[in-house]
């Protein structure tokens, strides 16, 4: 017959206050960390537009450049995705897609030719899609 040894066996799972003190610890890096990462993001995103600005000046130049003039407003900055009526000259499309004239708050860029501060006048009115603002609220402007 074999021996039976008696040894100490740790209990399986664990106590309700290991889980508490595990727990407490998880909520207060939460409570550490998140408005650090919803700071971020929301930076990102006055970035994202500003670079998104970039690009359409880029684009409404090379569309000078072909056309001899900057898009009309009623034409707006869709004349860089599609070709307007009656211009034969446009060698498009200058931009490869149509959602680079949204903003990342999924609102359009505002366009006006001629424009207050320029030949033309790009805005974005930021999270509020309101003229002012600050911080995620603020316009991103071409001026």
């Amino acid at each position: 017959m074999k021996q039976q040894l008696k040894h100490a066996v740790p209990s399986d799972g664990f106590t309700l206050v290991e889980l508490l003190v595990v727990l407490g610890i998880i909520a207060l890096l939460a409570a550490l960390v998140a408005p650090q990462v919803i700071g971020y993001l929301s930076g990102a995103r006055s970035q994202a537009a500003t670079a998104q600005l970039k690009n359409l000046e880029s684009a409404i130049e090379l569309y000078y450049l072909d056309n001899g003039s900057y898009p009309a407003t009623d034409a707006g900055l869709g004349a860089l995705v599609k070709a307007p009526a009656g211009l034969a000259s446009w060698k498009g499309p200058y931009l490869k897609r149509a959602d680079g004239l949204v903003d990342p708050w999924g609102k359009p860029f505002v366009y006006t030719n001629p424009g207050v501060h320029g030949a033309y006048d790009i805005s974005s009115f930021g999270r509020d899609g309101r003229e002012g603002g600050e911080n995620e609220d603020r316009d991103i402007v071409n001026w």
